[in-house]
């Protein structure tokens, strides 16, 4: 079995194992949606390497109390993330306006609710899956920014949480305003990023132009 197999089965039996309510489990047990398997195969897994913190079909209220479910939570640290993976019949051609209306309530009342929301479209996964990984890390990035390695110094680490909250690589001057430091001062920090493993240059060979993570 390949790992991402692996993982996703032990993945997907924890939650329903866990689940005490019988109507996300009973989701649960008949198995995700196409888009949403498709996505944690072909974005997710391979941006991430592993599903922590993720949470499938996860049940919310809405004002009327009644229930909604994301097609994922991702809650590091109790915090509220939630990607929903929109088909182009359902959520486009084919959306009504009884529908319609319904979907921007729903978003209204998550973002009142604390949540981050992330919708991706199916057409994006498969045509355009390198991109949705870049966003996916981007999105992590928001709710894990503030841990980064003791080993760094306080600037070094603000430089890690600044490039996860980016879906480019970035130049030294965008260091330096960041930092409000001068170009010099930047590329120092950033050679020494280079040298602790923590970042990779993403163009340039004798003269790096610009930076990634590792």
């Amino acid at each position: 079995m390949l790992p991402y197999e692996k993982t996703y089965h032990a993945w997907l039996e924890k939650n329903i194992s866990e689940e005490k309510h019988h109507r996300r489990r009973e989701i649960l047990e008949k198995g995700l949606g196409h888009g949403t398997i498709e996505f944690l195969q072909r974005v997710w897994f391979p941006a991430v390497g592993n599903f922590d913190y993720l949470y499938p079909e996860w049940e919310v209220r809405d004002f009327n109390n009644g229930f909604r479910y994301l097609d994922l939570a991702y809650m590091p640290g109790g915090a509220k993330g939630g990607v929903e993976i929109q088909g182009y019949g359902p959520h486009g051609r084919d959306l009504d306006v009884r529908r319609f209306k319904d979907l921007c309530w729903r978003h209204s009342l998550l973002a009142l609710d604390g949540w981050t929301f992330l919708p991706i479209a199916y057409l994006s996964i498969r045509d355009e899956p390198k991109q949705c990984q870049q966003l996916i890390l981007a999105f992590i990035g928001k709710f894990i920014s503030g841990e980064v390695s003791s080993t760094l110094t306080p600037a070094e680490a603000e430089i890690v949480r600044f490039a996860r909250r980016l879906l480019r690589p970035f130049s030294p001057n965008d260091v330096a305003r960041h930092l409000n430091v001068s170009d010099r001062h930047a590329r120092r920090i950033l050679y020494q990023l280079v040298e602790k493993g923590a970042l990779t240059a993403a163009s340039g060979e004798k003269r790096r132009r610009t930076y990634q993570l590792r």
